[in-house]
């Protein structure tokens, strides 16, 4: 039997519950900025080495709550290891990021593409087990998976992009090339996210990192439509009947806001150039919100971090009726300073404290 939650301030934020102060994680809080994370990669030999140990990816989970008091743990893993478990062969050479043997640029390719054995991602699962079981009941535990459409810009590229050349060529030029590769994602996604669940996940985030590079209409069609195929087949309890928030996080989506709202996500995740207070009078009490300091702030120093953490707080406005977990924007820097991110935490904390004591 898992330990009951001691801090279970993120789900209930998630899910528009009262909370005694706003709860904070970072995307990508587990990671290179911290020396110790650096240490453990340097021992398991590879990114790769790291990801697919059930045991390190436990030990660099728990690392940042260690040295901070988040309100969340997010496995330790990459949006990659589905298209990897397809077969593509993923590699990450160090300073060039994640790159893929064979990428998915034609017809034949396409047709050979399948629904990967879940069997395959066993790694991932069991370090939700080993984790679950490490916090103990400290904090929640959050999987992930990239949206189909993310996914499918690694796939077809074969790496990360500049201009999605190739993708958006293939979107323009032949769509049924892509809505079959998106289809195939979409189902392999709500697999996937659907066994973290069972293997132990408390919360679930869809990282549509790449959906906001799309034109307004193609993101419809590529990107939202296998969103909400993903959302529609998602566990939204665990076996213990506990409520599992699902989070969908666009980078640059913020114009297509009530459409993400209306998929019934539980949280939508917002980058730093929309308002957080313009995005709530927007959905309402429909769903939470996460987000959103620029990540940047981090470089600023503890007086600039202290004073953008309350801004945002601000911006979000009175907690009652509404659900805010405070997040980045997008993932941390990997050059970012320890201090800011101890500073950021502490000021999360006592100004939403305070916040709720002026209510």
């Amino acid at each position: 039997m898992p330990a009951p939650l001691q801090n279970d301030s993120f789900l209930r934020a998630c899910l528009r519950q009262p909370t005694d102060h706003t709860p904070i994680w970072l995307m990508r809080q587990a990671g290179r900025y911290l020396p110790e994370y650096n240490a453990t990669r340097a021992r398991a030999g590879s990114f790769m080495g790291l990801a697919t140990s059930p045991a390190y990816a436990t030990e660099v989970t728990l690392q940042p709550l260690e040295r901070f008091p988040l309100d969340a743990a997010i496995l330790f893993s990459d949006i990659l290891t589905v298209p990897d478990a397809m077969g593509l062969g993923l590699s990450f050479a160090i300073g060039e990021g994640p790159r893929f043997a064979t990428p998915v640029r034609d017809e034949a390719a396409v047709d050979a593409l399948a629904v990967p054995d879940m069997d395959k991602l066993r790694y991932v699962f069991d370090a939700v087990r080993s984790i679950r079981q490490a916090l103990n009941g400290r904090v929640p535990l959050i999987g992930f998976s990239g949206s189909p459409f993310t996914l499918a810009c690694y796939m077809v590229e074969g790496a990360g992009s500049d201009d999605y050349r190739r993708i958006k060529t293939m979107l323009y030029a032949r769509p049924d090339l892509l809505h079959r590769i998106l289809a195939i994602n979409a189902e392999a996604v709500a697999q996937y996210l659907n066994a973290q669940i069972d293997a132990g996940a408390q919360a679930v985030m869809l990282f549509d990192s790449w959906g906001g590079v799309l034109a307004d209409g193609a993101f419809q069609a590529f990107s939202l439509a296998y969103t909400a195929r993903v959302l529609a087949a998602l566990k939204r309890q665990d076996a213990d009947g506990q409520p599992v928030p699902c989070i969908v996080f666009t980078k640059g989506g913020g114009q297509w806001l009530e459409q993400v709202a209306a998929l019934g996500p539980d949280v939508i995740g917002l980058d730093w150039t929309t308002d957080l207070g313009a995005a709530r009078a927007r959905v309402g009490d429909r769903v939470a919100l996460q987000g959103n300091l620029d990540p940047m702030v981090l470089f600023a120093g503890e007086q600039a971090v202290r004073a953008e953490a309350r801004r945002v707080l601000d911006r979000f406005g009175p907690p009652a009726g509404g659900g805010h977990v405070f997040n980045l924007g997008h993932g941390i820097s990997q050059h970012t300073p320890p201090d800011a991110v101890s500073a950021l935490v502490d000021e999360v904390h006592r100004h939403s404290r305070a916040l709720r004591q002026g209510a």
